[in-house]
């Protein structure tokens, strides 16, 4: 299962009303049960798959404990911006373009206007546009295309 996949749903699991969530793919089972503590992940590899499968499965394990180590680190950079930081609305992966090939929404420098698409945030399989909710002048772009982004993440300055 690919880490992102498992991020994302270890994070709808602890914001969400569910306590547990066990999934079975081709490539292994996972189980994830809410706790009062971080989310406890269960993997177990499927009997089908090769031994090299289990390896990336109990690394996995071991990074979802450490989100709260993370969560530090990432809000440092947003402290020390100044201007106007536009955050996820949610979980999901975030996309500075409609499509692959297709021009990026914003560009350092970009001139927008509050209600402007800046971005894209795909969540199960559905694109949320993401819309400035400030005029002004991005001048910074604090997510990577691709990146899986949390709940109150920062992805854009604006002054």
């Amino acid at each position: 299962m690919d880490l992102r996949k498992l991020k994302t749903l270890i994070d709808l699991v602890s914001e969400s009303n569910v306590s547990e969530l066990e999934i079975t793919e081709a490539e292994g089972k996972v189980r994830i049960v809410k706790s009062s503590g971080p989310p406890v992940v269960m993997a177990a590899p499927m009997a089908a798959v090769p031994a090299v499968a289990a390896a990336p499965v109990a690394a996995v394990a071991s990074a979802a404990a450490a989100p709260a180590a993370a969560a530090p680190a990432e809000a440092a950079p947003a402290a020390e911006t100044a201007g106007h930081v536009v955050k996820s609305p949610m979980v999901g992966t975030f996309y500075r373009a409609a499509s692959p090939g297709a021009k990026p929404f914003i560009e350092l420098g970009s001139v927008v206007k509050e209600g402007d698409t800046i971005c894209i945030i795909e969540a199960m399989k559905i694109l949320n546009e993401i819309e400035a909710d400030k005029s002004g002048t991005v001048v910074q772009i604090l997510a990577e295309n691709g990146q899986a982004v949390e709940y109150g993440h920062p992805l854009v300055v604006i002054e």
